[in-house]
């Protein structure tokens, strides 16, 4: 069983930066992939960012391509998100999600998520 417990996202403007983490419990944390989704009123929740067990070969959404970046530090059972030059369209619930080994983008295939945080960005 694994629990997952994402930081406050936040208000911010147009260009900014926010960094999201997300805090998993469980002893094999260093086993699971970790992705980031996020759904925007109205949409189906997407991939956003993800990075299989071994903490290598980072996958990315093209729109997120050069401004997120996801992290991993397994000694600290803690995955970030660091998001660079928003834009309005970033506006979503962010979701951090688990699963084991490898990064797959559908929803469907996670076995665990967080509880979501909302991020809005301002023009």
């Amino acid at each position: 069983q694994v629990q997952l417990v994402e930081s406050r996202g936040g208000l911010v403007q147009a260009g900014d930066s926010l960094r999201l983490s997300c805090a998993a419990s469980g002893r094999t944390f260093s086993a699971y992939a970790m992705a980031w989704f996020r759904q925007a009123p109205g949409k189906e929740r997407e991939f956003v960012a993800g990075m299989r067990w071994t903490g290598d070969s980072p996958l990315y959404t093209d729109s997120v391509k050069g401004r997120f970046t996801i992290s991993r530090a397994n000694a600290k059972n803690t995955v970030y998100l660091q998001m660079n030059s928003l834009k309005p369209e970033d506006t979503a619930v962010y979701y951090c999600a688990a699963r084991l080994f490898q990064v797959v983008a559908e929803t469907t295939k996670y076995d665990y998520w967080g509880q979501g945080t909302q991020v809005t960005v301002s023009s």
